[in-house]
C-alpha cells in the first residue's frame, strides 16, 4: 500500500498513541475566529524525548485516498497531504499548516473537565483558566478520557464531580523514600545495598517491596548478633532481594531507561470458559411466547434464546422483523396489520419520488445521478454466484436495485455508499417482499449507520476500539501485529463495514446476525467475533512471523472457511473471560457497554471517599447481568471452569428443557 508524505514527515516525528475524529473547536484563548467551529481530530501524542502531548488538527489538513475504496477489499486511508502553493512550496505551506495544530504538553495539564453529557470537554494549564473547549460530536468523550487517565493520575475535584486535578506523578515515590530514611533500621552498609537494589523499584513501590522489608526488619534486630549488637547482613539482604525477583520475573516485563529500570507486573486473563451452543428457537417455542392477541412475552427471554441459538429457518421471516424493530414487540396481531399497511404506503410513495423524475431532473440533480449510477454498479456485482440473484435479466437484482434507490429518497444525507448492497442481499433473499425488505433494512442500517459516514470516523473509532480489546484479551498477538505495521488492525475493515457479510455463507451469515441483533450479551459484541477469529489464528500469524501483507492475504483466505458456531461460542468466552479480569478497565468497560467504575463508585457513595459496592467485590456477577439484560433479573447461573455464568432467566430456563 503506498503512503503519501503526512503532517508528522517534518522534522518533528511524532507518534499518534490515540486518535479521536469529529472533535468540534468550540473555544481556544488566543486562537482567530475563523478557526472556531472547526472539525478535527484530538490527539494523544508522544513527542520524540518521550514526552506527550494533546493536539488537535483541523480536518482540513487531512484527506481520504479515494483510490482504496474498492469493493472487493475496502481499506481505510487517512493519510495527511502535503498542500503544494502555486510555486510548489511545500515546506513553508506546511508551516503554515502546522500552525493551526493546537498543542498541549501533558506535563503541563492542570485540570480538565467534561460536560455536557460527556461531549463537551475543557483543558486548562492554568488555574481558574480554560484555555480551550472542545465538542465531541460522534458519540461522547469517555474512551479519550479513560486513554488519557492511561498517561496522568488524576483526582476528582470535591466541588465538581465533572472536574479532574491532575496528580504531581512523583508523590509515591516522595513518600516511600521518606518513609524509608526515617525507619533507620540498617548499618551503612547494609543500606547501601538495599538502596542500590530498591533504586530500581520506582514505578510500583509498595506492591514490589513492602514485603520484602519486612522480613528485612526480622533479619536486622532478631539475626544472630555481632560486635555492635547487629552483624552484617549485608549477604542475607541481598539474597533475599534477588529470590524475590526471581520469583517476580516470570510475572514481570522491564522497560529500561538511562537512569533505571521500570519493573511492571504482567496483568493474566483468568482461564476461558468454553461455552457450548443452544438449539436455534423453534416454531413451537415462538408461537407458545404469544399472548392471544398475538404479543411477544418474554421479549429478553426470547433474545437471550436467540444469542443461544439462534433461530430456526422456518420462522425467520417473521422474527427478523422484530429483532430489526420493523414490528415492535409489543403490537397485537391487528396493530401489525396495520402498521403493514401504513409501511407499504409510505415505501411505495418514497419510491414514486425517483421514478417519476424526468430526465432533465435527473440531470440537473448531480448528486441523486452519482448515487444511482453507484447503485447500478453494484447490484451487478452482488452475490450473482447465488441462484437467486444469477442470471441475465434476474427480476431480484431490480428489486434490489429498487429498494437501494428508494433509501436515497428515504435517507438522502446518507445515501448509498459502497458495501450496502452486501447488506441487503441476504434480507431480500430471505424476505422475498420488496417492502419487508426494505424496512428491515432501515432497521439494519440504524445500527451501523455509522459504518458508512463519508469521514469513515465510525469505522476508524471500530478499528481502534477492535484494537483496544485484542491487547487486553491478547497482548501477544496484538503485539506481533503492532510491529508488523498491523496495529491499526485496517485488515478487519471489511469485516466490519458490512459484519462479515464476505466471510460466511448465505446460512451462516444468517445465523451470526440474528445472534448479534439481540446485543447480548455486551455492547460491540460484533468486535469481539472479530477478536475470536485472529485468536484462532494467532498461532499461524505468530509463528510463520507473517508481516503486513501476508496477515492481508491470509485474513482474505479465511473467507468461507470459518466455523459460526465454533466463533459465536468463542467470542461468548472472551467476553466472560474478560469480565472475569480483576484488571479490568474503564476503557474495555466502556467498549462493552458498562459504565466506567469511578462512575459507579461516586454514584453510589455519599462522600468523596471511595467504596466498595457488592457488585465490586463479587467480581463482575452484577456486571454481567445488568450488562447482559439491561435490568436486574432472576438468573440461573452455569459454571464453566470455575466460572460463574449468567446464561437466562428461570423463565427461558424452562423453555430450553
Amino acid at each position: 500500500m503506498s503512503r503519501s508524505s503526512s503532517v508528522e514527515d517534518l522534522p518533528e516525528q511524532c507518534k499518534d498513541l490515540f486518535t479521536q475524529d469529529g472533535v468540534l473547536l468550540k473555544a481556544c484563548l488566543g486562537r482567530p475566529v475563523t478557526d472556531l467551529n472547526s472539525i478535527g481530530m484530538l490527539c494523544i501524542v508522544q513527542n520524540q524525548d518521550n514526552s506527550k502531548t494533546i493536539e488537535w488538527r483541523p480536518n482540513d489538513l487531512i484527506t481520504i485516498d479515494s483510490d482504496t475504496q474498492d469493493q472487493e477489499w475496502a481499506v481505510v486511508n487517512t493519510i495527511g497531504r502535503r498542500q503544494r502553493t502555486l510555486s510548489g512550496n511545500i515546506t513553508s505551506d506546511y508551516a503554515t499548516a502546522r500552525a493551526r495544530i493546537i498543542k498541549i504538553p501533558i506535563e503541563e495539564l492542570k485540570t480538565f473537565r467534561v460536560t455536557r453529557n460527556n461531549q463537551q470537554m475543557q483543558f486548562s494549564t492554568k488555574p481558574g483558566v480554560w484555555q480551550t473547549t472542545f465538542y465531541f460530536q460522534h458519540g461522547n468523550a469517555e474512551i479519550f478520557v479513560a486513554y488519557l487517565k492511561n498517561h496522568v493520575k488524576t483526582a476528582k475535584t470535591r466541588h465538581d464531580r465533572n472536574t479532574y486535578v491532575v496528580v504531581e506523578p512523583n508523590i509515591e515515590s516522595q513518600v516511600l523514600n521518606k518513609s524509608f530514611a526515617e525507619l533507620d533500621i540498617f548499618t551503612e552498609n547494609t543500606t547501601d545495598v538495599v538502596w542500590n537494589l530498591v533504586s530500581n523499584f520506582k514505578q510500583r513501590p509498595y506492591e514490589t517491596t513492602m514485603e520484602a522489608f519486612s522480613k528485612l526488619t526480622d533479619i536486622v534486630y532478631y539475626g544472630n548478633e555481632g560486635m555492635n549488637g547487629k552483624r552484617d547482613v549485608s549477604e542475607e539482604v541481598v539474597d533475599l532481594l534477588t529470590k524475590s525477583m526471581n520469583a517476580m520475573e516470570e510475572a514481570t516485563t522491564v522497560t529500561k531507561s538511562d537512569e533505571y529500570e521500570v519493573i511492571s507486573v504482567k496483568p493474566t486473563l483468568p482461564p476461558r470458559p468454553s461455552i457450548p451452543r443452544g438449539t436455534p428457537l423453534s416454531p413451537e417455542k415462538w408461537w407458545a411466547l404469544q399472548d392471544t392477541e398475538g404479543r411477544i412475552t418474554e421479549v429478553e427471554g426470547v433474545k437471550q434464546l436467540i444469542f443461544r441459538g439462534g433461530v430456526a429457518h422456518s420462522i425467520r421471516q417473521c422474527v427478523w422483523k422484530y429483532l430489526l424493530d420493523y414490528h415492535p414487540w409489543h403490537m397485537t396481531s391487528a396493530e401489525l396489520k396495520a402498521l403493514t399497511k401504513k409501511k407499504t404506503e409510505e415505501y411505495f410513495a418514497m419510491k414514486l419520488q425517483w421514478r417519476s423524475m424526468t430526465e432533465g431532473q435527473e440531470a440537473r440533480f448531480s448528486e441523486y445521478r452519482d448515487r444511482k449510477s453507484l447503485v447500478e454498479k453494484d447490484v451487478n456485482r452482488t452475490d450473482r454466484t447465488h441462484p437467486f440473484f444469477a442470471g441475465d435479466n434476474n427480476p431480484n437484482l431490480v428489486i434490489l436495485q429498487d429498494i437501494l434507490l428508494t433509501y436515497v429518497m428515504y435517507n438522502f444525507d446518507l445515501g448509498y455508499v459502497q458495501g450496502m448492497s452486501d447488506i441487503l442481499a441476504p434480507l431480500l433473499l430471505l424476505l422475498g417482499n420488496e417492502v419487508d425488505s426494505f424496512w428491515c433494512f432501515v432497521g439494519f442500517m440504524d445500527k451501523i449507520a455509522s459504518n458508512f459516514d463519508m469521514d469513515q470516523a465510525g469505522m476508524k473509532h471500530q478499528l481502534l476500539q477492535l484494537q483496544q480489546l485484542l491487547t487486553f484479551a491478547s497482548p501477544e498477538l496484538a503485539n506481533h501485529l503492532a510491529q508488523k505495521d498491523s496495529g491499526n488492525m485496517y485488515f478487519c475493515f471489511r469485516w466490519l463495514l458490512v459484519w462479515f457479510k464476505r466471510e460466511f455463507s448465505h446460512r451462516d451469515i444468517m445465523r451470526l446476525w440474528e445472534v448479534l441483533w439481540t446485543s447480548l450479551p455486551c455492547a460491540n459484541f460484533h468486535l469481539l467475533i472479530c477478536v475470536a477469529i485472529l485468536d484462532a489464528e494467532k498461532d499461524i500469524l505468530i509463528s510463520k512471523d507473517y508481516g503486513f501483507t501476508e496477515i492481508l492475504k491470509h485474513v482474505n483466505d479465511l473467507s468461507m472457511c470459518l466455523d459460526v458456531d465454533k466463533i459465536l461460542s468463542t467470542a461468548e468466552g472472551i467476553f466472560h473471560q474478560i469480565m472475569s479480569a480483576p484488571h479490568l478497565t474503564d476503557q474495555i468497560r466502556i467498549i462493552l457497554g458498562l459504565p466506567p467504575m469511578s462512575t459507579s463508585t461516586s454514584s453510589h457513595s455519599g462522600s468523596d471517599a471511595p467504596t466498595t459496592s457488592k457488585s465490586e467485590t463479587n467480581g463482575t456477577k452484577e456486571d454481567q447481568r445488568t450488562g447482559m439484560f439491561g435490568q436486574d433479573m432472576d438468573e440461573d447461573t452455569l459454571e464453566y471452569n470455575g466460572l460463574q455464568i449468567c446464561i437466562v432467566t428461570k423463565t427461558v430456563w424452562a423453555l430450553l428443557a
